[in-house]
This record gives C-alpha cells, sequence and structure tokens, in this order.
C-alpha cells in the first residue's frame, strides 16, 4: 500500500457568511406609537374640559395634586361621586366619619365619640358655611319640574353668595307684582313665597337681615324709605309668624330705589325684598 503522500496540499474550507442588513426603521414605529398615545390624551383632555363642570374639574386637580394625599371637601367625576364631597353621608360607609354637620345620624356616629368633628370633615367652619349656602341655592332652583306652581313663584326668586352671605331676592315681575301699589299689602304669591322660604332658611342657624328695595317709580307721591321699610317688615313677621326664630332677626331696612339690583334690566326688577342669611360674625358689623 503506497505511504500518503505528505506532500499533498492541504484544503481548508471557509464557508462565506453573507451577514444581512437586518430590519431597518423599526425605532420609527415606537415613536409614532408614542405619538399617538399623547395626540389621544391630548383630545382626551380637551374632551374633559367640555364636559365637566367647574366643581367636577377641581376634583380631578385635587386627586391628582402631588402635594396633598387626600383632598376631603371635592371627590371627582360625574361617576361615583358625582363631584360631591367623599364626606357627606351619603358616600362613605357606615364607619363613623360620613356624615356632613347637618345630616348627622346616630347610626353612624356622626357626632359621636369616634366621629369627626365638622371642621375636621369640611375643611372648618367656613367651608360647612359655603356647603349649606350651596345646598339652599339649590332648592330655589326653578328647574326641578316637580310642581308646575313652585316653579312659577320661583321665576320670582334669585340667590347669590356675597362675603355678606347668602342673599335671596325675592322681586316683582311685569303684571305680576308681590305687593300691591304703593302699599305694604302682600300678594298671594308673596306670600307662599314668604312661605316657602321659611322652610328653606330653618334648616340653618344663621342670622338673617330683611332689606326693602322699590323702584324709581313713585306712582303715588309717598316716601319710598317708609314704603320699603314697611314691606322688609311684614316680611320679617311673615317670615317670624311661619317658624323662624325672632332672635335670629339682626336687621330690618328700607333703601327705596338707592341700592337697585340690575341698573340695566329695568325698573321693575327693583321691587324687591332681600332676605340675607348672614355669615358668622356678620349680624351687626354691617348695617
Amino acid at each position: 500500500m503506497a505511504a500518503k503522500n505528505e506532500n499533498a496540499p492541504i484544503i481548508i474550507k471557509r464557508k462565506k457568511v453573507v451577514k444581512g442588513g437586518g430590519h431597518h426603521g423599526g425605532a420609527w414605529k415606537i415613536a409614532y406609537a408614542d405619538f399617538v398615545t399623547a395626540m389621544m390624551a391630548f383630545f382626551l383632555l380637551m374632551w374633559l374640559l367640555n364636559a365637566t363642570t367647574e366643581s367636577q374639574r377641581k376634583g380631578l386637580a385635587d386627586y391628582f395634586s402631588p402635594t396633598i394625599p387626600v383632598f376631603k371637601v371635592s371627590g371627582g367625576g360625574e361617576g361615583a361621586f358625582g363631584g360631591e364631597t367623599t364626606f357627606s353621608q351619603e358616600m362613605m360607609m357606615k364607619n363613623g366619619t360620613g356624615a356632613a354637620d347637618m345630616r348627622a345620624s346616630d347610626e353612624d356616629k356622626a357626632d359621636g365619640d369616634t366621629g369627626v368633628t365638622p371642621s375636621d370633615s369640611v375643611g372648618g367652619e367656613e367651608g360647612i358655611t359655603e356647603l349649606k349656602f350651596t345646598d339652599i341655592e339649590n332648592m330655589f332652583r326653578g328647574d326641578s319640574g316637580e310642581s308646575s306652581v313652585a316653579d312659577e313663584l320661583l321665576k320670582h326668586v334669585n340667590t347669590r353668595i356675597t362675603d355678606e352671605g347668602l342673599i335671596i331676592e325675592v322681586f316683582d315681575l311685569h303684571s305680576s307684582p308681590l305687593f300691591i301699589t304703593n302699599t305694604d299689602q302682600p300678594s298671594d304669591k308673596m306670600l307662599l313665597l314668604l312661605d316657602m322660604i321659611s322652610d328653606v332658611i330653618g334648616i340653618v342657624s344663621n342670622s338673617i337681615a330683611v332689606l326693602g328695595h322699590t323702584d324709581e317709580a313713585n306712582l303715588g307721591g309717598g316716601d319710598m324709605f317708609i314704603l320699603s321699610t314697611e314691606r322688609a317688615q311684614y316680611s320679617r313677621q311673615h317670615l317670624v309668624n311661619a317658624g323662624v326664630s325672632i332672635s335670629r332677626i339682626a336687621r330690618v331696612a328700607g333703601y327705596a330705589d338707592r341700592s337697585p339690583s340690575m341698573p340695566t334690566a329695568g325698573i321693575i326688577r327693583n321691587r324687591r325684598i332681600e332676605i340675607i342669611l348672614l355669615r358668622d360674625g356678620r349680624s351687626i358689623d354691617k348695617i
């Protein structure tokens, strides 16, 4: 057997590896997805600003505030709480912190040893006052549809919250005066309105001011200061007869035509009685 030729050439095979360029351009998809997400968030924010009320937006802002872990006043959006405070009795479980100052209950231990103080629940006495004023203001809205008679009466009523307190204006309308011309004799509507107001303001204990106002028209030539004061006095007396404690009456005054409510709305709108639920400490200092 012939010996292996040691001088035979050695053949080395090298496998050529072809490296492809790979998949280029994947990064743009991630960037595009981020852009779409940002646009979706933007349009969601625009819709949210348009679809929510001021109180609901405040609740959302409070919820996402990084500096305050729990906000006790505002509760959020339209869903679970509908913008109501989480410390109202209807929202919380029966753990002793669910009732407001106005709606205390023994079952929930709202005002007991295990409950919270009013200042803890709604941010102090000022917060309680604002909530009560808002509740009362809502009671005078004429869009409930529950009674056509009540809605007709509430056309004579306007409310607003000021630094002095909650002002309930009861004013004349065209062809629907609340007092007989140039007298302090009320119409049937005025009597019904005073009864309604006495029921509503009975849920609070704030002091009350009753102010009379007339317009510029002096049909009988009498003293408008006397007339406006007499109408205010009659309104005060009717409220007291309807159940409002006389100790709550802080002042009664007539301003004639010197303090118009809406100068550009005509003279009839200025014939009015103002019943003011005064804030604490405002009973005497503003006269």
